[in-house]
This record gives structure tokens, sequence and C-alpha cells, in this order.
């Protein structure tokens, strides 16, 4: 295969198996084994180095061995099988929890704003729990069947590879994405044209393409500033999650926020509902109330309440350093021709998001979305008390145990996160549709029929992929900086199978705080050599 740019030239897909590529543009294949396993079983080795990705690996896949899987009896009926089930999925008249309750609501759409989306490792455009929970918040409102499409950047640089220097310390590597090679597509309009929107920036017009990524049945749009009609500084501004500096940032969380809602609209959509997934989007609530005050010729506060009315805004983070907070400064210099917009002047522009935080006073993003929000939430029952604490101060005269923030503990997607072989067992075990049934208790009700020797020998062979991954790694990473046979040795007998291993997963971030769990040693111990449940 040849690459020229975004251009790409790849096999012909036999008839037999023609819709391959179909099932490669739409992430339904990322929680379904068997979907993966027909990729895999094309070539597993370019499967692992393609990094799970289909659109890559049939790009790579020489023509003569398409040709042969598809004379292949055996992988033709597992490839119709695994169409069929996704026809099935994927049908209009597919029996779904929004059908069977809502089905007169179809056109309240939901809009879904977050500044990363975790869907797969091969789509680098997340960093850490935020994405993870914005990808498997899409999975779940795919398999509902909800009205609901997702808002975002699509990253052409996406997110670091994490490498560990000769000296311990973490070094980030960034590798741009070839988009020819990715799940996704150009947006297109109701016309069929590709959508391009624009935001003012300081002293210049910056433009964003739209990209789409198909997940299940829902839609995510995803924005892109490397375009050729924006400046090379402007051309960075998507090029990286959580990149720059404070510039930068607010620059992003305005295309996110004010472009994205100017690509929504742009793309046909009028959401019912508009949800923020963390304050990075904030801005969408005064792009929202522009357009009322602007076209509905209603007054500022009125077009507030109208915008509060309809708004969802979802915190994450219950320290300062998780919260996106700008200077004042900066605030008027990206805004202070945009406040006019809104019918109002600086002072009440700069007030609606103020904080006094202990190195000085800031415009807070999450201020901000919780004052344009009728519900909010946290993310769980502790998280909710925290942030009800956390930000009583803008209902002063509210007891904290009533401040307006909720909670809705975290989930997973669980045909996402649920390894392959427990899936198995589980399906031998418990009712047929026990996979459509996760959250009814009595779906576990059979869990104690699992043989704990089963049980077990699952746990422990997915440990040992485990161990043997992190050992492979480890040598990779020594090659890497010359190490000598001895420390390859040592690699190679790092881990016990047997001993009880905690990891921390993504970013390292200091106010992540990795060694809470240390804090308490007495209170760790007594939870790790408990007598019934070590």
């Amino acid at each position: 295969m040849k690459i020229i740019g975004r251009i790409s030239v790849f096999p012909k897909l036999p008839a037999a198996i023609a819709r391959l590529q179909e099932l490669a543009y739409n992430l339904w294949w990322s929680w379904e084994p068997d979907a993966q396993a027909l990729f895999a079983a094309i070539d597993g080795d370019l499967w692992q180095t393609t990094n799970h990705n289909p659109v890559k690996f049939l790009r790579h896949v020489p023509q003569q061995r398409l040709d042969a899987m598809a004379a292949d009896a055996t992988f033709v009926a597992a490839y119709d099988g695994v169409m069929a089930a996704f026809d099935a999925y994927m049908s209009p008249t597919a029996q779904t929890w929004f059908g069977k309750h809502h089905a007169d609501k179809r056109d309240q759409v939901i809009a879904y704003f977050s500044a990363e989306f975790g869907l797969h490792e091969a789509l680098p455009i997340y960093s850490g729990g935020l994405g993870v929970l914005s990808g498997d918040h899409c999975k779940e409102a795919s398999d509902l069947d909800l009205p609901f499409i997702g808002v975002g950047f699509l990253y052409p640089q996406g997110y670091f590879t994490q490498r560990i220097d000769p000296d311990g310390r973490q070094q980030a590597e960034y590798e741009k994405i070839n988009f020819a090679e990715m799940p996704v597509t150009a947006a297109k309009d109701p016309q069929g044209n590709e959508v391009l929107i624009n935001v003012d920036l300081p002293g210049r017009t910056v433009y964003a393409k739209v990209w789409k990524i198909q997940v299940g049945r829902i839609p995510i749009y995803l924005m892109d500033t490397d375009v050729p009609r924006n400046a090379p500084q402007d051309r960075e501004l998507s090029a990286r999650l959580y990149g720059g500096d404070r510039e930068m940032r607010i620059s992003q969380e305005v295309v996110l926020g004010i472009g994205g809602v100017r690509a929504v609209r742009a793309l046909g959509y009028s959401p019912a509902t508009w949800h923020m997934n963390e304050g990075h989007s904030a801005f969408l609530g005064l792009e929202r109330i522009r357009e009322l005050v602007q076209t509905a010729g209603l007054s500022f506060d009125q077009a507030v309440e109208a915008v509060r009315a309809n708004t969802l805004f979802t915190t994450h983070t219950p320290v300062p350093a998780g919260n996106d907070a700008f200077a004042f400064e900066l605030v008027e210099k990206f805004f202070w021709q945009y406040w006019g917009q809104l019918g109002i002047d600086r002072d009440r522009f700069i007030g609606l998001a103020a904080q006094d935080l202990p190195w000085g006073p800031q415009y807070s993003m999450t201020v901000l979305a919780l004052r344009l929000s009728a519900f909010a939430n946290g993310v769980s029952k502790l998280h909710g008390e925290v942030s009800r604490d956390m930000w009583q101060f803008l209902w002063p005269d509210t007891p904290v145990a009533q401040v307006p923030i909720g909670h809705i503990t975290n989930g997973v997607h669980t045909k996402t996160w649920l390894a392959g072989e427990l899936r198995a067992l589980y399906s031998k075990y418990l009712a047929a549709d026990w996979l459509e049934e996760v959250d009814a208790p009595e779906t576990w009700q059979a869990i104690d029929q699992i043989p704990d020797a089963e049980l077990w020998a699952v746990h422990q062979q997915r440990k040992a992929l485990m161990v043997a991954e992190m050992r492979k790694r480890v040598q990779r990473q020594y090659l890497r900086y010359g190490e000598g046979p001895r420390r390859l040795h040592e690699a190679a007998e790092l881990l016990d199978p047997h001993a009880l291993t905690l990891g921390f997963a993504r970013r390292f971030a200091t106010y992540k705080r990795a060694t809470l769990i240390f804090q308490d040693e007495e209170r760790l111990l007594k939870i790790l050599n408990h007598p019934e449940r070590p």
C-alpha cells in the first residue's frame, strides 16, 4: 500500500467479504469479540502490529490473503455470522430500550460535549478516566438506542505515548495520526456537503473541519483545525490533547464550546438536551445565549434561563488543579467583542464565572458550567458530597446538603471491558440475556454456580497475559537504552504471577494522588490480609 498525504490505496475486498470495510468504519467491532476475531483470523500478527485498527489493517493486508480468505468456507461462515449480528444491531426495527419506552421522543436529540473520547486504543484522542467515561457513555447510548450525538476534537497528534527514560522519568512522544488509516470520515451536512465551521479568536478567524466517527448507532463529530485556511499556529490548535500554554488552552475551549455549537447547527441538529462532560466545553452555554439574544430577541436573563433549562453538567475533579480557570485579562482578550453580542458588559460577563482561588481571582469554567446548567452531578455518591461542599459558595444561602449537585455513579460499558474469557465463562452459567441485563440484581443470582476453580483459572490466565506483556515492554525499554544481558534477564522475571499487583494507568499527574493508597498503611494491611476477603 502507498500513502500520499491523506489519500490511501488499498487492496480490493472480494465480494464474499466486501462488507469488512463497512464493519471497520463502525466501532461496534470494538466491543464484539467475534468481530475482532474475524480480523485477527486474516492475519494475527498484522492485527497486532496495526494496534487492532481494522481500517489500517485492511489497507495493509496483501490482496492474495484477502482472496484466500474469501475462498475459505469456515472464514466466510464466521464473516456471515458477524455481519448478521451487526445488521441485527443496526436495524431500525431492533428491539431497544429507547424504542420500547420512549419511541415518541426520537426527535429529542442529546448533544454530549467532551474534550476527549476514549473509544479504542487505535484512536488516541483520550488521556484517562474522563475520556474513557465519555467513550463508554457513547457506547451505552448506542446500546440503549438514544437519539444522541457526541461533539469533541479529533486531535491530529492525539495524546502522547509515555516512555520511561534511563533515569526513570516519564517522556512524552507524539505521533501524527494519518486519518486515512483511522475509522473516521468527513462529516456531511443535510445537503451532502463537508462541514467547515469558524470561530473568532483575537485578531483572526479560525476554521475547523468536522469529522465523524460511527459508534454503533450513534455518531460522534470531532473538529480539527489543521486545515489550509488557517495560519500555521492555528492549524496546531487541535493538534494535541491538553497541550500548549493557557492561551492555547482557552483557544481550544472556544473552538470546542462555541465552534461545537456551530458544528451541531451546520450538521442540521436542534438538540433538546445539551450535556457538558467537565467544564472544557462550558462556552457552549454562551454561544447558545448569543443565538437566543441575536435571533430570538430574548434579553440576556431570559436567554440564560432558556439555556439552563435543558443543559446538564458533569463535574469530575474534587481538587482545584483539575478544574480549568483563566486569568481575567486572558478572557478579556478573547471575549471583548463577544459579550456585547450577549447584551451585557465586561463586569457581568466576568461575574458569570469569577472564582477566588489561592493564586488570585480567575474565570472558572466549572463555575460557568454550573451557572448555565439546571442539572449538575458528580460521578459517585462521595464525589457528589464533596462537590456540594466545594461549590457551595455559589449558593451562599443554601445548606451544603441542599446544594443542587447530585451524583450518578460512574459505570463501564461491560462489553468493552469484560475479558473475552470471562464473558464466555459467564455465558456458560448465567441466563442467555445476561449481557443485556447487567444492571439487574437477579442476573447475578447464578454467579455462585460458577465453580471457584474455573473462575480462578480464568483470572490466572488473564494475569499471566498481563505479566508477559509487562515483561516484554520492560525488555523493549531496556533494549532502547542499551542495557546489558543482566538487566534483560531481570526483566524476563519481572513480577510474581501469584502476588497481588496494583498498577497506575495513564497520566501520572500529581493531583491524581497515586500514593493515596499508602496514606493509612495499617488500614491497607487489614484489607490485604483480610481472613475471608484478602
